[in-house]
């Protein structure tokens, strides 16, 4: 049996991470000592560290959370349903992927038009060229 520091220890995380699932629903503490201090097992160290991956894969809480019940009662639940929590959260690495590699390619536009040269940057075609860009974004 572990106390919360030792489980988040285990885990890789703080104690108040785990009481933050706890109050989230991902994580539960049904036993205690005499003195009130929360007792975990092996399988509560088990469920921390699927949460801890999950989230640094990008799943959303929600996500985690079906992926959870997918796992505690896997009877009543299927393969594509955690195939379709995985598809979306792909499509969405694909959209920032997509995202990221415009910035990219515009830094690097930029970049490439820039002679890089120690004289003033009174006409930096860098700055230049945020300025311009800068004038076609509206507020909302």
């Amino acid at each position: 049996m572990y106390r919360i520091g030792e489980l988040a220890k285990q885990a890789g995380v703080t104690a108040d991470t785990v009481r933050y699932y706890e109050k989230q629903g991902l994580m539960s503490h049904d036993i205690r000592t005499e003195g009130g201090f929360r007792l975990y097992n092996d399988d509560d160290l088990k469920r921390l560290r699927f949460i801890r991956y999950a989230k640094k894969l990008g799943f959303t809480l929600d996500a985690i959370k079906e992926l959870l019940s997918i796992r505690i009662d896997p009877e009543r639940h299927t393969c594509q349903q955690s195939k379709h929590i995985v598809q979306s959260r792909l499509a969405e690495v694909d959209a920032k992927i997509a995202e990221l590699q415009m910035m990219r390619n515009s830094l690097d536009n930029l970049h490439a038009a820039c002679c890089g040269s120690a004289h003033s940057s009174v006409s930096c075609s860098i700055l230049e060229a945020l300025e311009q860009g800068a004038s076609g974004i509206t507020s909302t």
